[in-house]
């Protein structure tokens, strides 16, 4: 008898599974403490299920204003299972994010932030609505993403990309990431 790993085959989400990706980042205070407590907010949500949480990677800003780029930013991602559709998980982070001190109406674009949450993915589905994009326009352009991305879904392939997420990740590699933490990152008491 065979035995086929999934790992070798590309993976493709069923939209009944309503599977949903959210990046994590922050670049403020204390980082690895404002992931946890987004992650803890995040699980707690009455709507879904959190079922799998990617390593804490430390990243170079991107696209940030010049006084910013010394602000290095930690992130992550978790995939949560939930019947609410992506506009209503949308709405959902970003609660969170005002929860956690964050104010996008005062911040400068691209600047630096307590936290930010992004939604990435939402099963097979393509949105393009004012606010809300999916799969996430440039997760593809981002190894603050698609690191993270890779330790949970490596073979998955999204909407409009013929590329893997493994594949995405290899020829990024001239964007630096470092992992810093390993599972399970949100139970611990550390410091950053």
């Amino acid at each position: 008898m065979r035995f086929f790993t999934a790992m070798a085959l590309p993976t493709q989400l069923s939209p009944a599974k309503n599977e949903i990706a959210i990046a994590l980042g922050t670049n403020l205070g204390n980082r690895l403490a404002n992931l946890r407590r987004a992650h803890a907010m995040l699980a707690q949500w009455p709507e879904a299920h959190l079922t799998e949480t990617a390593p804490v990677y430390e990243t170079l800003p991107i696209d940030v204003p010049p006084e910013f780029t010394n602000q290095l930013f930690l992130n992550s991602i978790v995939l949560i299972k939930t019947a609410a559709d992506p506009e209503r998980v949308l709405d959902m982070a970003h609660a969170i994010e005002q929860g956690l001190g964050r104010d996008r109406t005062n911040e400068p674009r691209n600047g630096p932030r307590a936290i930010d949450l992004d939604l990435i993915y939402a099963g097979n589905r393509t949105i393009n609505r004012p606010g809300l994009r999916l799969p996430h326009p440039r997760w593809t352009q981002r190894a603050f993403v698609v690191r993270p991305l890779a330790d949970l879904r490596p073979h998955l392939i999204l909407p409009g990309e013929t590329r893997d997420v493994i594949t995405i990740l290899n020829d990024l590699n001239a964007q630096k990431v470092r992992q810093i933490t390993d599972y399970p990152w949100w139970l611990k008491n550390a410091t950053d």
